[in-house]
């Protein structure tokens, strides 16, 4: 709020959403930077937005020309005047029911923002906003990664991809895989990244510049190495059960899974299917294994462990992935970090260090 009071003379882009606004906003702020203009990413996604307004104020960096904020429902919740010029809502599922008490509750806070924004983008392919949104926002700009036919209004203006095309009304933009990302999550940011771009005035060579050179954002499907033919990957960032789903859609199977840590409320039916689908093992972690094991055995899912920390996670999947050929081991968690670490940051920052010193350990080994 008081970062907008400040920089409320400049256009924003404000993200929000319940999985994906991370990705969404770094890839926004890629493809503004390689247009030429001085547009950080700041808010939720770690800089804070108060730091870039006192900069702007004392003049020692460049002056801004757009603002891409990630913003939580927590940051919106406080926001009473905050009004962007385009705010996205990249997907919405049950979180943060500790705070915010009802479902209801939660939708109508994010949607607070899309109220107050000029323009509107928000993905199709979410169920729940799908199924709620399209009568709210009548002129918003939607998305699928389904094609044209799935989007759910106004056609000729929604992004939707098309034999691995990003297009809109007709115009093809960028082809779909030049995103060095896994998965149709990140499609999906991807498609939202490009219409904010597009809605913004970049021309189409900019966007592709950015999309081709962008590696992703840490914690968020990262992978740290590639180890005996096994890749290790860091989703330490999904902290719910829709986006550690999202996790395990995305990689290849038979997966090796370390989850657990401070549980948080939800459905966690889809994420166990998709475990029971994918996962070959699951290494229980923090004060949620003994839930999580309960919950897996209830499923009829037995290929699952309580190993109580990281440390023993890193040393068990080494010694499990070669035998029950793995193709992935991966940290997501569906937790919250707060019972072993200080941050999501933190829980895959170890996760990585771990990975590393075992890569060097084995390598010295005849």
């Amino acid at each position: 709020e008081l970062a907008w009071r400040n920089l409320r003379h400049l256009p924003w882009i404000c993200i929000t959403g319940t999985n994906g606004k991370t990705t969404t906003t770094a890839l926004t702020s890629a493809i503004f930077q390689a247009a030429g203009l001085n547009a950080p990413a700041c808010g939720n996604i770690g800089f804070a937005a108060c730091e870039l307004a006192l900069q702007e104020y004392q003049g020692i960096e460049k002056p801004l020309d757009w603002v891409i904020a990630e913003v939580s429902s927590y940051q919106i919740e406080s926001s009473s005047t905050l009004t962007p010029k385009i705010a996205i809502w990249t997907t919405f599922t049950p979180d943060h029911l500790n705070r915010h008490y009802t479902l209801e509750r939660y939708y109508d806070i994010k949607a607070k923002l899309l109220y107050q924004s000029q323009e509107q983008i928000i993905n199709g392919d979410d169920p729940y906003l799908r199924e709620t949104a399209n009568q709210r926002w009548l002129s918003a700009y939607w998305t699928s990664v389904l094609g044209q036919e799935k989007l759910v209004a106004n056609h000729e203006l929604g992004f939707y991809i098309d034999n691995n095309w990003v297009i809109q009304n007709g115009n093809k933009i960028i082809q779909a895989d030049a995103l060095k990302m896994v998965g149709n999550h990140n499609k999906q940011n991807l498609l939202m990244a490009v219409a904010a771009a597009r809605l913004a005035g970049i021309e189409t060579e900019a966007i592709c510049q950015a999309i081709s050179t962008f590696l992703g954002v840490a914690h968020r499907l990262e992978q740290i190495m590639n180890w005996q033919g096994i890749d290790w990957i860091n989703d330490s960032k999904a902290t719910n059960y829709d986006a550690a789903e999202v996790g395990l859609s995305a990689v290849d199977s038979p997966v090796i899974l370390i989850a657990g840590g401070e549980a948080k409320k939800g459905d966690d039916r889809a994420w166990i299917n998709r475990i029971k689908a994918k996962a070959v093992s699951v290494l229980l972690i923090g004060d949620a294994a003994e839930t999580f094991a309960k919950r897996l055995k209830e499923e009829n899912y037995s290929n699952f462990e309580i190993v109580e920390t990281m440390e023993k996670a890193i040393i068990k999947s080494s010694e499990i992935a070669p035998k029950l050929g793995a193709k992935v081991v991966l940290l997501s968690p569906a937790c919250a970090s707060f019972d072993q670490y200080q941050s999501f940051e933190h829980r895959g920052d170890h996760f990585r260090q771990l990975c590393l010193e075992l890569k060097k350990s084995q390598s010295g080994r005849v």
